[in-house]
C-alpha cells in the first residue's frame, strides 16, 4: 500500500489541470481532449497506477464544460472517479481572464483486504472487509489566465469518504482527506522560437506534509518541448512533449524517487500524455 499517498501525482499537471481544478475547464480556445497513464515504481507488483480521460470545451461566451475520468489502482485497492465540471471566467481587462469552478462528481472504491496477506500487511482487529461504495462528492477552484502566467486554486474533493490506510504495517479503515493545491507559472521569451515555461506546484493533504514540485519546460517554438522537474524529498525527472501535428502533441515524462522508504524496490515512475484540439 502507498502511505501519505491518496490521489496520484502528474508530471504534466499544466496541461490536464481539469482533475484537481474545475476551473480549468473551457480556458482554452478551442475543444481539448486529454489522456494520460501514469505507472509508479514500475516492475513492482500492485504497485501504483492510474489511467485518465479529460475533456473540455468553451460553452457560449463565459462558460466551460469538462468531463473527466480516473482510474486509479493501488496494490489491493482500485477506484473509478468520474466528473463534470463547470467554469464561468471574468474578463478582468484584456489580457486577464479569472475561472471560477464547480465539479461534481462521483467515485467508485472497492478493496480486496484478503490480499493484504500477499502485501505482508496485517490489518486492524475490527476490520473484516471493505465492500465496494459509491461516493458523492464536490469540488471547487478558481484559475487566474494571461497569455505568459497563470495562478491556480482549488480543493477537487471537498466531502470524506472511507478507504484503507496503512500505518506501521498494519491496515486500518480510514478516510479520504483533503487535498487542496495551489500552482503557478510564468513564461519567459528567450527568443523568437525559444520560450522557459517554470511552474510550481504546492499540494497540501489533511495531516500530511505539504508536497512542493518544480518544474521548468524550454519551448522550441512550438515544435517540441522538454524540461525538468524535482518534487521535494520524493522525485526528480524529466518530460518530453512533442508537437506532431496541429493541435496534437504527445509527451513522455520520467521520475525516480528519492525516499529511503523504497531505495530497495524498483523505484522507476513512467507517464504517457496525449493531447488533441479540435
Amino acid at each position: 500500500m502507498a502511505a501519505g499517498q491518496q490521489d496520484p501525482n502528474y508530471s504534466f499537471y499544466r496541461y490536464s489541470m481539469n482533475i484537481i481544478n474545475p476551473a480549468f475547464a473551457g480556458s482554452s480556445e478551442t475543444s481539448e481532449l486529454v489522456l494520460g497513464f501514469r505507472s509508479q515504481w514500475a516492475g513492482v507488483e500492485g504497485a501504483p497506477e492510474s489511467q485518465s480521460a479529460i475533456f473540455g470545451m468553451p460553452v457560449g461566451k463565459k462558460l466551460g464544460l469538462g468531463v473527466s475520468i480516473l482510474n486509479d489502482q493501488t496494490f489491493i485497492e482500485k477506484q473509478t472517479w468520474l466528473a463534470v465540471d463547470v467554469s464561468y471566467f471574468i474578463q478582468l481587462n484584456e489580457e486577464i481572464k479569472l475561472y471560477f469552478g464547480l465539479k461534481g462528481s462521483a467515485n467508485s472504491y472497492k478493496a480486496n483486504t484478503d490480499g493484504l496477506v500477499t502485501y505482508g500487511v496485517g490489518q486492524d482487529a475490527a476490520l473484516t472487509n471493505v465492500d465496494s461504495r459509491f461516493t458523492p462528492n464536490i469540488g471547487a477552484g478558481t484559475y487566474l489566465q494571461h497569455e505568459r502566467y497563470f495562478i491556480s486554486l482549488s480543493t477537487p474533493k471537498l466531502l470524506s469518504s472511507d478507504r484503507l490506510e496503512e500505518r506501521d504495517g498494519n491496515a486500518y479503515l480510514s478516510e479520504n482527506r483533503l487535498h487542496t493545491y495551489l500552482s503557478g507559472g510564468y513564461t519567459f521569451l528567450l527568443g523568437k522560437t525559444l520560450d522557459l515555461k517554470t511552474s510550481g506546484m504546492f499540494r497540501y493533504v489533511d495531516a500530511s506534509p505539504i508536497s512542493l514540485e518544480l518544474t521548468g519546460i524550454l519551448d522550441f517554438g512550438e515544435r517540441f518541448e522538454f524540461g525538468a522537474l524535482y518534487r521535494f524529498d520524493e522525485s526528480f525527472g524529466g518530460l518530453v512533449l512533442f508537437n506532431i501535428s496541429n493541435g496534437f502533441n504527445i509527451g513522455y515524462a520520467y521520475e525516480a524517487s528519492t525516499s529511503k522508504n523504497i531505495d530497495n524496490l524498483s523505484n522507476n515512475t513512467h507517464e504517457m500524455f496525449m493531447r488533441l484540439k479540435m
